[in-house]
């Protein structure tokens, strides 16, 4: 809620609505803080035009509105006159309102009458949109109100970290912990909400698909399914069945990182729990299967029957403003209004009717945003781009070519409230409203349809959005089609949803007010909406939620001797997407970019706590201020994508399209590391360092899974360790940590390193596997002797007073080349004695 004080407009002071269902009046420190942008310095509030038209080396001037849409007619018109409609594309944004969104869909297939369209939510929630689709016939991501979680006994989040990116929903997560919930966080960092967490699950990025499989495979042998709700509401479980049988404990052990002891307790709170949820994000579904893993997921909640349960179910955690409402409207290439398909006659018929156009001028599904984004200025491919809302040098993979192709546009045209980094590379660049000084309405991640009100006007001079389309399609000839007024453009997209998945025709601004949001789907205004879906049936032609088989794959690229660790990316507490606006805050709000890295590979790499690190894959570089914990695993480097400049990570990331969402590989890649400086070489965040050559885009030539049988054994992931020798010859050597070395407990809980004790380092180019543990203990306490891995525990040998152990391991998992082992005794505070060690490790 917005207050404007005093006699003018501004300034504003933002107020909680306490009453509001979904955050009870709570806002994270973004929210708090965003009023502060509204008459920031840096605002936009004329357009923008190059001095020299068609010369991008020529600096931008403001220009009248007038002459903004003067250059980007003829820019619309000359390229559709010389390369064809589809030559003019779209780029559109998730934090647009839903009339927003509708008309820039609209305006691309009547305005444009382009096929080329996508928009940011294809990074961000397609691959479990595209899964939910598949599996229960909708794509909404909760199918039940948020604060359903409070009630849920058993929660698994799976790559989400609500507690720096939706704080206002840990009220939730709090509530249910307080009434004595168990939570499980799928994570490879130790996450402010891991923290939380009764148990924390670390796997290897890239495999949480094989966790999930050996999840369910878990669930069936111990006698944990719902047989009655699976032969009752859902088909296909047979051939799940085989396809999850091979992935056994031990080889998912293995495969993920993840104890089989862990694995255990998990499926045995989610199955014995009253209710349940697993809930995904993007850490899980933003890879090149992440379509499957999000599968892998719904299979594990239709195995133990939770979807259409109270507090129970299957749902994804959506990221963007309206990342929900952004994606049902008509911005995804494939899509028309109500989440109608483009390609469906009858929904071209029903959606140009309402329109006013013949079905045959609506064009044909174009690409998907990066297919088109990688295709720009090339033949074929679109010539002149508008891109709304949307920081696409940032936010894109493979950034460096993503700059390189918007360069050989002929034309570019930002719509940006800052000059972002996209926006600087633009021949037209447009000022637009602000969330405070529009109307319209956005679709929660509840599938809640709730209003935003305009607070204060824009500045003089700035145009939103709808009416700078409306004026545009006016210039073009096709203004008849389009209002600018958000009351209007909802009522036509009321009519155009009628029918659809995503059903609006029962919504109205009224009803919106007065039940705090209406839930879609909401057919009629009788019609009390659907806050909870699937508690009787999904909508799918027979009623029931399909079982799909899926079977785990390698990440598109695996570390190897020149990148040998494992690179993740995410979002921070302070920052927001690619932190066009954020950064711009004072303060905390805007912390260096850091690179998060595990003290023993600090060790090895020689960094030192905020040391400037550089970053480098075969796409690109880019520099980091070190954060060195032991709250991510050792293989593995993390770093927020709030930057663009010198330190850019989709500079780094792979661009390797997922076959069904085309969602980018984004979690996973190879990457090397390297110190360049010391705390106070600050400069080194400000320069660009040297780029690779931009390389052609490398695309998988078959789907997730192709080539490989359901129910044969899955094909384990490398490993982050340099590749050993194609020599068939084996090399094995005998390696012993051993001795007699005296001790002095500090707590039982508290393994502190044995004095003496030899440390070994597994070399490069070689794998060690443990074999054997014999130990003795000469005092008359029990005592536990620990085999740690680069400072984190690996096994405990517990061993009794007076009495000594032998134990034979089971080998379930390799120790790459660079890991450092070592022996810890954890014994009561201030016993002493000593204690007899025998580690035996074969070096391959």
């Amino acid at each position: 809620m917005v207050a404007a004080p005093g006699r003018g407009p501004r300034p504003v002071t933002l107020q909680p609505q306490e009453d509001f269902p979904t955050n009870r009046g709570g806002l994270c420190a973004k929210g708090w803080t965003a009023a502060e942008l509204l008459d920031h310095r840096d605002r936009l509030l004329t357009p923008l035009v190059r001095e020299v038209e068609g010369d991008r080396t020529s600096p931008l001037r403001p220009a009248s509105w007038d002459e903004a849409f003067d250059r980007m007619v003829a820019a619309i018109t000359r390229t559709q006159d010389r390369h064809g409609r589809d030559a003019v594309g779209i780029f559109g944004g998730g934090g647009l309102t839903n009339e927003k969104a509708y008309t820039l869909g609209k305006f691309a297939r009547v305005g444009l009458r382009t096929a080329s369209i996508d928009y940011n939510g294809r990074f961000c929630m397609s691959s479990a949109a595209t899964a939910g689709n598949k599996a229960f016939g909708v794509d909404r991501g909760l199918p039940f109100p948020l604060a359903d979680i409070a009630d849920a006994a058993a929660v698994l989040l799976v790559g989400s970290n609500p507690a720096d990116t939706m704080p206002p929903a840990m009220q939730y997560f709090d509530q249910a912990r307080h009434n004595g919930a168990r939570h499980i966080v799928v994570d490879p960092r130790r996450t402010g909400t891991a923290e939380g967490a009764s148990l924390h699950l670390a796997p290897v990025p890239g495999t949480d698909l094989a966790l999930a499989n050996g999840l369910l495979h878990i669930a069936i042998r111990e006698g944990y399914l719902d047989e009655a709700y699976i032969a009752s509401r859902t088909t296909g479980f047979a051939a799940v069945k085989a396809a999850v049988s091979s992935y056994w404990p031990d080889w998912v052990e293995r495969a993920t990182g993840v104890a089989v002891a862990d694995m255990q307790e998990t499926v045995r709170a989610l199955a014995t729990a009253p209710s349940a949820m697993i809930l995904t994000a993007r850490g899980a579904e933003q890879h090149s299967n992440g379509t499957d893993t999000a599968q892998a997921y719904i299979n594990l909640a239709l195995a133990l029957g939770l979807p259409g349960k109270w507090a129970s179910g299957y749902g994804t955690i959506t990221g963007q403003g309206n990342g929900q409402g952004g994606r049902e409207h008509g911005q995804k290439a494939d899509q028309l209004p109500g989440y109608r398909r483009l390609d469906d006659p009858q929904a071209r018929a029903h959606v140009a009717a309402v329109w006013g156009v013949d079905p045959d001028e609506l064009p044909r599904p174009g690409p998907s945003a990066f297919e088109m984004l990688d295709r720009l200025g090339s033949d074929g491919g679109v010539r002149t781009l508008l891109v709304l809302a949307s920081n696409v040098v940032v936010s894109a993979p493979d950034a460096n070519r993503i700059r390189h192709r918007l360069e050989s546009l002929d034309t570019l045209i930002v719509s940006d409230i800052f000059r972002s980094e996209t926006a600087l590379l633009a021949d037209v660049v447009l000022p637009t409203a602000q969330w405070a000084e529009e109307e319209g309405t956005m679709t929660n991640l509840e599938g809640r349809v709730i209003r935003r009100k305009m607070a204060i006007p824009p500045p003089a001079g700035v145009l939103d959005d709808l009416q700078m389309i409306a004026e545009l399609a006016t210039r073009l000839g096709r203004g008849q089609y389009f209002s600018d007024k958000p009351a209007e453009v909802f009522e036509e997209l009321r009519r155009a949803s009628a029918g659809g998945i995503a059903d609006y025709a029962g919504i109205t601004y009224d009803r919106i007010e007065t039940e705090r949001g209406v839930f879609w789907p909401c057919p009629s205004t009788d019609h009390p909406g659907t806050p909870r879906l699937f508690t009787e049936s999904f909508p799918t032609p027979d009623g029931r939620a399909r079982f799909i088989p899926v079977v785990h794959r390698a990440p598109a690229e695996t570390p190897d001797r020149a990148y040998p660790y494992v690179l993740t990316t995410g979002r921070l507490l302070q920052q927001y997407q690619s932190g066009t606006q954020t950064r711009r805050l004072a303060g905390p709000m805007v912390p260096d970019p850091h690179v998060q890295l595990h003290p023993s590979l600090a060790r090895r790499l020689r960094i030192e706590p905020s040391d400037l690190v550089e970053l480098r894959t075969r796409r690109g570089a880019a520099v980091f201020r070190a954060q060195v914990t032991d709250a991510i695993r050792p293989e593995v480097l993390f770093v927020p994508f709030h930057w663009g400049g010198a330190s850019n990570a989709n500079a780094l990331t792979d661009p390797a399209l997922d076959p069904f969402s085309k969602m980018p590989e984004f979690k996973v890649c190879a990457v090397t590391a390297r110190r360049v400086g010391g705390p106070d070489d600050t400069h080194l965040l400000t320069t660009l360092p040297g780029q690779p050559e931009v390389r052609p885009f490398r695309e998988r030539a078959s789907p997730a899974g192709a080539g490989q049988t359901p129910g044969r054994r899955p094909t384990a992931p490398r490993r982050p360790h340099p590749p050993r020798s194609k020599d068939t010859r084996m090399h094995t050597k005998n390696r012993f940590l051993q001795g007699i070395f005296p001790f002095t407990g500090v707590g039982i809980d508290k393994p502190a390193p044995i004095e003496g004790t030899p440390t070994y380092v597994v070399p490069d180019g070689s794998v060690a596997q443990a074999l054997y543990f014999r130990g003795g203990n000469t005092t008359d306490e029990l005592i536990t002797v620990v085999l740690m891995r680069d400072g984190v525990p690996m096994r405990y040998f517990p061993i009794g007073a007076r009495a000594d152990v032998h134990v034979p391991l089971r080998v379930v998992e390799d120790l790459i080349g660079g890991t450092a082992l070592e022996l810890a005794v954890a014994a009561p505070d201030k016993l002493t004695g000593t204690v007899v060690v025998d580690l035996g490790l074969v070096e391959v």
